[in-house]
């Protein structure tokens, strides 16, 4: 062993998942290509190879930052939770990393999980925009709701405990979020309202992925691969995750094609209903996508406050807080549309 590896952190999360791993696959000979990958906010997420008789399983890591143990609970769940959603996610058909093993505290490798490494793209502008996949992009929307529809018939019963968020108690969370900023915006307070006279029933509450959007899906050439980042589900009305899809921040500029920049509602709603999906109402949809648009404008604001009081001075927070603006004229193309 050189110096330069004793003193690489890689190496030393190498010869730990290698030991971890015995406990999945046999006949471990090495773990190589560690590295770890960009985005994820909240989580770490490294890629590596393992090599068993000659053969490579692709692998994802996905650990609590630092490899502490994750006690964060107001939004996120529990890694260990978010594993078992995904392997029930797979029992109901949806496109999902297949989970390898779920770390304990003898791994020394902290909170997380590991996962097989799926090819394809994540990032939205050459989803939408690349030749790659150009013949992927008209049936994503309908991809889109057939997943959404098995996400939502996961069976209540084999759930692990998640938090129940249904649309009353979104608005409470977001509105406390948006007077702790001290920061008034009369378009934030229009949706409110619209929000509060509004209020649909808590009629049907099944499991929602809660972040389903560009980003966190995986796409080849031929579609949707994978759902990805269940860190936010919980226990809410199923038309939050349709409504959340169709957010104008999603679209990444091809505002003409409400889901995900690169479909329609109604192929969506058609992909939902003939995956076993219950008939959609696009007026409660819509109510969805008004309460995204104002969740997201009010994350801009908190991140406009962390850069203001300079506990984050990165140019990503400024960039990201000075769009919530952008969410209050999307609000009022959703509350008071111009029809010329």
């Amino acid at each position: 062993m050189s110096a330069a590896e004793n003193n690489d952190p890689k190496h030393d999360i190498a010869l730990a998942l290698r030991e971890a791993l015995g406990r999945a696959l046999a006949n471990i000979d090495l773990v190589r290509n560690v590295r770890r990958l960009s985005g994820g906010a909240s989580q770490e997420t490294w890629a590596f190879d393992a090599v068993t008789d000659h053969h490579v399983h692709p692998l994802i890591l996905r650990r609590a930052p630092g490899g502490h143990t994750n006690t964060k609970r107001d939004t996120a769940v529990p890694l260990a939770t978010e594993a078992h959603l995904i392997q029930l996610a797979q029992k109901q058909g949806v496109p999902v990393p297949p989970v390898t093993l779920v770390l304990d505290e003898t791994d020394g490798l902290g909170d997380g999980f590991i996962m097989e490494r799926i090819e394809g793209e994540t990032i939205a502008r050459k989803i939408l925009r690349d030749e790659a996949y150009a013949e992927a992009r008209p049936k994503l929307a309908r991809q889109c709701g057939e997943m959404l529809a098995r996400i939502h018939d996961v069976p209540l019963d084999k759930m692990p405990d998640l938090q129940r968020s249904p649309a009353r108690a979104e608005i409470d969370k977001y509105r406390d979020i948006y007077k702790s900023t001290n920061h008034p915006h009369p378009v934030f307070e229009l949706a409110f309202r619209y929000l509060e006279d509004n209020l649909p029933a808590d009629d049907r509450l099944t499991l929602v992925h809660g972040d389903f959007r560009n980003g966190n899906l995986m796409v080849g050439p031929d579609g949707v691969r994978a759902v990805l980042d269940w860190e936010l589900a919980h226990i809410g009305d199923p038309m939050e995750d349709l409504g959340w899809i169709c957010v104008n921040s999603w679209r990444f500029g091809e505002i003409d094609k409400p889901v995900g920049g690169f479909g329609s509602r109604e192929d969506m709603f058609a992909g939902y209903e003939a995956a076993g999906g219950p008939s959609v109402d696009p007026e409660r949809v819509k109510y969805w996508e008004v309460l995204g648009t104002l969740k997201w404008g009010v994350m801009c604001l908190i991140m406009v406050q962390a850069f203001s009081s300079g506990m984050d001075r990165s140019v990503e927070r400024a960039a990201i807080g000075r769009r919530a603006s952008e969410t209050e004229i999307d609000l009022l193309n959703l509350l008071a549309p111009r029809h010329i």
